[in-house]
């Protein structure tokens, strides 16, 4: 394995770059001071929003790229490079889907802030959703919302691939539906993913699949795990995403990222 060609690295967030208390290493900071010398294009790719991305790296929010919202958002130093909002056709037939299922807890995300359902914070929610969606306002009812909505993350307590995703399955002719977590299932327009994103940003800067270095764990990294020779997937990853990516790490909780940038950083000395 040659990592001395690399250009690009991307990383997912969640069980991915932070480990399980959602916290970024401190190692990781100090091998970026290293991928910044050798000019190599960093990005964080998440189902996160723009801000809850921030708030974990904002130290060097300066210095990469953000794929926000599974790629609905692109943002360069505070420049919007892309964005995908959700098609409202048929909105409605999905939020009424979600009324009608008092287990599924919907967070209604736009560029600005998140959108908790009130409903959902009788089942006292707020902590948790709050960890993901920082910005956020509670509203009865979407008509709410004026502005456009990127993505609509659905959460379950106990298994979001169980019991929210065969209900939105039939959606898939019109809108991206994704697994993107034990507790989670986004429903967003089918060009927003994380895929798109990357190849966009391949394009722009001329780097090859050869040059492009990823890490995932989730059904919504797939997409872009499939544009790099050197995709690794988590330890702790999805079988989808174990089955799909060329490489393997550590977990999350083992540097996993971490263990293959320093590798990385030595191909290029």
């Amino acid at each position: 394995m040659d990592l001395s060609q690399i250009k690009l690295v991307v990383t997912d967030m969640d069980g991915t770059l932070l480990n399980s208390k959602h916290e970024v290493s401190s190692l990781f900071f100090e091998l970026f001071k290293e991928l910044k010398k050798h000019n190599i294009l960093f990005v964080a790719a998440s189902g996160r929003p723009y801000y809850s991305i921030i708030e974990k790296l904002n130290t060097i929010k300066d210095d990469i790229i953000i794929v926000a919202e599974n790629g609905g958002i692109v943002i360069n130093k505070e420049k919007l490079l892309l964005s995908t909002p959700i098609e409202t056709t048929n909105l409605i037939e999905i939020v009424n889907l979600i009324d009608s299922n008092t287990h599924i807890h919907p967070v209604f995300c736009t560029p600005s802030k998140a959108y908790f359902n009130k409903k959902s914070m009788a089942n006292g929610l707020l902590h948790t959703l709050e960890e993901y969606y920082p910005k956020n306002s509670i509203i009865k009812n979407i008509n709410e919302i004026e502005e456009d909505i990127i993505k609509i993350a659905l959460y379950h307590s106990e298994d979001s691939e169980k019991h929210i995703y065969p209900l939105f399955k039939p959606f898939e002719s019109q809108y991206k539906i994704k697994v993107s977590g034990k507790n989670w299932v986004d429903i967003s327009d089918d060009l927003a993913n994380k895929g798109h994103a990357i190849n966009m940003l391949q394009e722009n800067y001329n780097i090859s699949q050869d040059e492009t270095l990823i890490f995932g764990d989730y059904n919504n990294d797939i997409e872009m795990l499939k544009l790099a020779t050197y995709s690794f997937a988590m330890a702790n990853a999805h079988d989808n995403v174990l089955a799909i990516a060329n490489h393997k790490t550590k977990s999350n909780d083992n540097f996993g990222v971490e263990f293959i940038l320093d590798k990385l950083i030595k191909a290029k000395l």
